[in-house]
């Protein structure tokens, strides 16, 4: 039996998901006209299809989703971290660290060699090690870049995962004072990190853009490198405590969110601050002493629509467990979908958001192991 439950969501409003005995499904409700007449100021309208994924094969046993990216004929990676429960693996297998997804939901293919990517660290959400997977991108060519954070380096894969690349910098060694995680960040003019969130490949010119400052203690800048790794350019981010995750439009503006700052700033490719986008939020709930305590941040990572304008950001807010869709220009909140919880639309810590070429919205978990497709519906 399936049923489908429709909620209306409005800014800052918690959407109401019925429990369905099978399968629950969630529609953000909004004005909205196709994907390619999307206009400003009208917000686009999702409903989660709760037949994506499909089950995962031979009992895979998957860790948190530290990230994940979409190709070119729309088929998903996903990043695993592997943070398995104790216990977990006595019903089944440890599954591999990328894992991709047809658009249909079916694992086509797996890999990753734990020897060639960053090392484990203590667990942070899951089990007690995790690899700290944190972000990938296809490029033009259609190979894979790959970043883990806390992180000395990135990677450059085909597209399979058969073959590295491209490696820049080196595996367990930082930039730091003394080249360890614990050493003071360096924020070097060099082609060598502490924390990758995320990677960015120029499709004219190659250059390599890596937001480096996803650690609390770690750098805190945008490095420019050439498409050889040799390091050009790079602008600090001053007053952020993560540099989370780097977003770069199709007219060139670069978005990096301030994670617990709970904001955007939009730069050029050269890093002069042209806009500063706040997104306060509230408490469902006010904690009894009245403190407002961050809870993941409001804008922990942003994906942007695929209409020739990229009119909507689609940004995470851990805080409120939702994803709210801004409008690119202004950075007016025009509506939002999602809320907390374990069933089809609703979220245990979003982690991070990406969309295909088709306008679909697919989100992963990190604390809930999930991904969730969402599609967009006409009017």
């Amino acid at each position: 039996m399936t049923m489908r439950c429709i909620a209306k969501m409005e800014i800052g409003a918690a959407s109401t998901i019925a429990a369905a005995s099978l399968v629950a499904a969630s529609l953000i409700t909004a004005s909205f006209g196709v994907p390619s007449s999307w206009a400003q100021s009208v917000a686009p309208r999702y409903e989660v299809d709760a037949t994506f994924p499909k089950p995962f094969p031979d009992r895979w046993v998957t860790g948190g989703f530290g990230g994940h990216c979409i190709d070119a004929q729309d088929h998903v990676l996903l990043l695993n971290r592997q943070d398995v429960l104790d216990g977990e693996l006595n019903a089944g297998h440890l599954a591999p660290l990328m894992i991709e997804l047809d658009p249909t939901g079916k694992v086509v293919h797996s890999w990753g060699d734990p020897n060639l990517i960053e090392g484990t660290v203590a667990g942070l959400r899951n089990g007690p090690t995790a690899f700290r997977l944190h972000t990938c991108l296809f490029d033009k060519d259609g190979n894979v870049w790959i970043a883990s954070s806390p992180g000395g380096m990135i990677q450059k894969y085909t597209h399979d995962g058969s073959k590295l690349l491209q490696q820049i910098g080196r595996k367990g060694v930082f930039d730091t004072s003394d080249g360890t995680i614990k050493g003071a960040p360096l924020n070097s003019n060099a082609a060598r990190f502490t924390s990758p969130a995320s990677i960015h490949v120029d499709r004219q010119n190659g250059d390599i853009y890596v937001a480096d400052g996803e650690s609390r203690n770690g750098n805190s800048r945008v490095v420019v490198l050439d498409a050889n790794g040799n390091f050009l350019r790079q602008w600090r981010i001053e007053g952020m405590d993560s540099v989370h995750c780097m977003e770069i439009a199709n007219d060139g503006a670069v978005y990096v969110c301030n994670r617990y700052g709970d904001q955007i700033r939009l730069y050029d490719k050269m890093g002069n601050l042209k806009k500063t986008f706040d997104f306060p939020w509230k408490p469902v709930t006010m904690p009894a002493d009245g403190k407002i305590k961050e809870s993941g941040g409001a804008t922990v990572a942003i994906a942007l629509s695929r209409d020739a304008a990229q009119t909507f950001m689609f940004v995470i807010n851990q805080n409120n467990s939702r994803i709210d869709i801004v409008e690119r220009q202004t950075g007016k909140i025009l509506s939002s979908l999602g809320e907390i919880g374990n069933l089809p639309g609703q979220f245990n810590q979003a982690h991070s958001v990406a969309v295909d070429s088709q306008n679909n919205l697919y989100v992963v978990e990190n604390r809930g192991r999930r991904i969730h497709k969402f599609k967009p519906v006409s009017r």
